[in-house]
């Protein structure tokens, strides 16, 4: 996010090196406001149900584009409960169990990947942000080499179905 004016006091931001890195801070003597331009963090999960791995489409990505779902955790959330949360707003589905995968940085959204095996049950039902989905086999799944395709490289080779 790109903020020109303080949200404490509402005087311009100016550009000051902090902690070696340039930072957002309020021009105001009297107001000490930095935009430390944190990660926001994300949960991703690699959906099984019925033995298949679900991959969506969100209505605003391009045909062709399908990725495991991911949703942002809210406040005083746990990384688990948003993803068992996440898999029933987005595909309808209950999830039995969300396993962590690992946590990955998404340099480009600026955001932390938090990433979750979760296994389902219930019949697909798509959320509003989704416009299709793809049932794929664990062994015919392949990992792309960003953001959440990292967590499915890393679940595939747990499996056994990925060699790294």
């Amino acid at each position: 996010m790109n903020f020109h004016f303080c949200p404490l006091c509402g005087d311009n931001l100016t550009t000051r090196q902090i902690d070696g890195k340039a930072r957002r801070c309020c021009a105001s003597d009297g107001c000490d406001f930095v935009h430390w331009d944190n990660p926001t963090p994300v949960v991703a999960m690699l959906v099984e149900h019925e033995g298949d791995i679900i991959l969506a489409r969100n209505k605003t990505w391009p045909q062709g584009m399908l990725s495991i779902q991911t949703g942002f955790l809210e406040s005083g959330e746990s990384p688990e409960r948003c993803a068992l949360r996440e898999v029933s707003e987005e595909l309808g589905l209950t999830g039995e169990s969300a396993t962590f995968i690992g946590y990955y940085a998404f340099h480009e959204q600026n955001q932390l990947i938090l990433a979750f095996h979760v296994r389902c049950n219930g019949d697909i039902q798509l959320g509003d942000e989704l416009a299709e989905y793809k049932r794929i086999p664990p062994e015919k799944l392949k990992p792309w080499n960003f953001g959440a395709g990292l967590a499915v490289r890393d679940w595939l080779s747990k499996q056994g179905l990925l060699a790294l």
